[in-house]
């Protein structure tokens, strides 16, 4: 089987999965997932789409990841990883479309207006 690759975002985070036939080890810029999301709520959000399908380990995945916050690196791998597996086997895609995995977050930080102190909140309001 050759690589397959996929790409996976959310918010400023952007994964670039590479998925080839192998014994399950996930690298992550070079290091392994372990070592790279030590939290163990983040290695869960990556292995997600694998054991829902059950293939955890069926398959060694590369990633390069860059850009966002912890969170949203683990969220952008995990849509990078399902994608990836819909193009090793499309009928797995009803499947991961079911949990939430197949769906890009189009939520992004909403830019500072001026004269504001943050996008939204206002200055306190002085009557005199």
């Amino acid at each position: 089987m050759e690589v397959i690759n996929a790409i996976g975002r959310r918010k400023a985070a952007v994964a670039r999965v590479y998925v080839k036939e192998g014994k399950g080890d996930i690298v992550i810029n070079k290091r392994p997932l372990g070592e790279y999301f030590t939290l163990p709520t983040l290695q869960y959000i990556v292995k997600q789409p694998l054991e829902l399908l059950g293939v955890t380990g069926q398959y060694d995945i590369k990633v390069n990841l860059d850009g966002g916050g912890f969170k949203g690196q683990a969220e952008a791998l995990r849509l990078g990883i399902a994608r990836a597996l819909v193009k090793i086997n499309e009928e797995d895609k009803a499947k991961l479309r079911a949990a939430g995995f197949m769906t890009r977050d189009p939520r992004e930080v909403e830019r500072k207006k001026p004269g504001r102190p943050k996008a939204r909140k206002r200055f306190q309001f002085s009557k005199r």
